[in-house]
């Protein structure tokens, strides 16, 4: 719909350019001993002109505004998925015991990831969440704080490159990719500890 308003500004600006183009001709040609009719014409064609090419300019400056929000909100929403998966790591870190369901609340973010994460994202998570039920076997991550932290702080890192829009590998998903690391993650949820 935005474009075919664009087409149709662009479509009435040029067919306004070419009739009046082709009027001046004939009025020229008409009025060649009054010159002030000729200007008249002139400022007319001008105006009209100028109106169809600023509401163009208009047009787009909406649709740039309205894009540059939804990716503000996007990026929020993004944020605080992170920031909730962070926080959750944290109370995990600090407990004596991991249960059952501490797994499956992680596993379960698995999907706010699919929905909102990068693919450079989604696939460290799953070797995080990899980590995550293979060193929770115990019960405990205690004594497993330092293979935690590298792992987490690998995610931190694609996590900040997704949230800044970087991508130091330059490595380039395709949608057939993401898809079976989206469904590989979702597979954890069934996998017992």
């Amino acid at each position: 719909m935005q474009q075919s308003k664009q087409f149709t500004y662009l479509l009435l600006t040029l067919i306004t350019l070419v009739v009046g183009y082709a009027y001046l001709r004939y009025a020229y040609k008409v009025t060649d001993s009054t010159p002030f009719t000729q200007e008249i014409v002139l400022i007319i064609l001008g105006t009209i002109a100028t109106v169809f090419i600023t509401a163009l300019l208009l047009n787009k400056q909406t649709a740039v505004e309205i894009e540059k929000e939804q990716n503000i909100k996007f990026l929020d929403l993004k944020a605080q998925t992170y920031e909730r998966l962070l926080d959750l790591m944290e109370e995990m870190s600090v407990e004596t015991k991991i249960t059952q369901n501490d797994i499956t609340r992680l596993q379960f973010i698995t999907h706010r990831l699919a929905i909102f994460a990068s693919p450079a994202v989604l696939n460290e998570y799953n070797h995080f969440l990899e980590m995550i039920v293979e060193i929770s076997k115990d019960g405990t991550l205690h004594d497993d704080t330092k293979i935690l932290s590298e792992a987490l702080g690998k995610l931190t890192i694609q996590i900040r490159f997704d949230l800044l829009n970087e991508n130091p590998t330059g490595k380039i998903y395709s949608a057939e990719q993401i898809t079976k690391m989206i469904k590989k993650n979702s597979n954890s949820l069934f996998t017992p500890v």
